[in-house]
């Protein structure tokens, strides 16, 4: 008892030090159930690859479900631990492809034209594999409701047991789709791969900070972005560059992973904690892997010093009495 006080104490000091959050510090204290340390790097793979924008085409989920499997090798012969796929790697809906009043006009889907079986066995089948493979593997799809619910447009996080471990669903959506094809999400998903917490953003979520901040109270080392644009020669892909103001915002990791048809202006890779690209695949529209480390041993400044900024301990320098500080038309 006597030694788990202690062990306790030294988390909360690292906290009141570096402005951590208990979770937070208490990640520096963690072994492994044999008692050595935690890896203090882990090896992530961020993918493009071709999209089909049609659910109901079952040659063309099976030709994406066997396209995943072949970055998931790829993946793990670069010794990664876990592989990001973007937004529909397994199927990417259009929402004129789906249009029920056809793709003229954009309307209700028509979600009974899914295939929906030979979706589930693809998942199956990745599943499988990254179970056989001992790789994490996070790739977007859309999930079925109960009808005439529509379907959430998702993340599935598979686990390295070849099993589903949670799905994170597209919470802030765009016009469009919330309108006429998917059901919002309603929670932020986290997850943990040999120490590294992970979060889940999607769609157009970058768009959105307060959804990275959430992450960032949320304690995440990375945050997981999946999308399939925009990006184009005349706006050169904003959420790319808004992941980049998102990660130095927080100071985490983004992983941005995009489709191989939009690799000419936004091509998927991963960006630092200060908002620097660390790899990046090639700005050409084929299906590509890129592969860096997270390094956990390096001592991450600013995210405990926008913690205590806050945190409100900075009033105690204020000077809301002194005339001159109130008067703000004066010299």
């Amino acid at each position: 008892m006597t030694a788990n006080r202690s062990f306790k104490h030294r988390v909360r000091a690292r906290a009141a030090k570096t402005g951590e959050s208990y979770t937070a510090a208490l990640r520096h204290f963690r072994t492994t159930p044999r008692g050595e340390s935690m890896p203090k790097n882990l090896r992530l793979s961020v993918a493009q690859l071709q999209i089909q924008p049609d659910p109901g085409d079952t040659a063309a989920v099976r030709e994406c479900g066997e396209q995943i499997r072949h970055l998931m090798r790829e993946a793990r012969a670069a010794g990664a631990r876990l592989l990001h796929l973007p937004e529909g790697a397994l199927a990417c809906p259009s929402k004129r492809v789906m249009s029920a009043t056809g793709p003229d006009e954009v309307g209700p889907a028509d979600w009974g034209r899914a295939d929906w079986v030979t979706l589930a066995g693809e998942l199956r089948s990745i599943a499988a594999l990254a179970g056989e493979l001992r790789l994490f593997t996070v790739l977007g799809s859309v999930h079925r409701l109960t009808p005439p619910r529509r379907p959430h447009l998702s993340l599935y996080v598979i686990s390295d047991e070849g099993r589903i471990a949670t799905r994170y669903d597209e919470r802030l959506l765009s016009n469009t789709k919330v309108s006429h094809m998917y059901t919002p999400g309603s929670a932020p998903v986290t997850f943990t791969v040999d120490g590294v917490r992970f979060g889940c953003a999607l769609g157009m979520e970058a768009a959105f900070p307060e959804v990275f901040g959430e992450y960032e109270r949320l304690d995440v080392d990375c945050v997981l972005f999946s999308t399939h644009g925009p990006g184009t020669p005349l706006n050169n892909g904003p959420f790319a560059l808004q992941a980049r103001g998102l990660a130095a915002a927080n100071s985490f990791w983004v992983s941005y992973s995009g489709t191989a048809q939009d690799a000419p202006n936004a091509p998927s890779g991963v960006i630092s904690p200060d908002g620097d690209w660390l790899t990046r695949c090639p700005a050409d529209p084929v299906t590509a892997l890129a592969t860096t480390d997270l390094d956990l041993g390096a001592e991450n400044h600013g995210r405990p010093w926008r913690r205590v900024a806050r945190s409100g301990l900075y009033t105690q320098y204020q000077a809301p009495n002194d005339p001159r500080s109130l008067d703000r038309a004066g010299f």
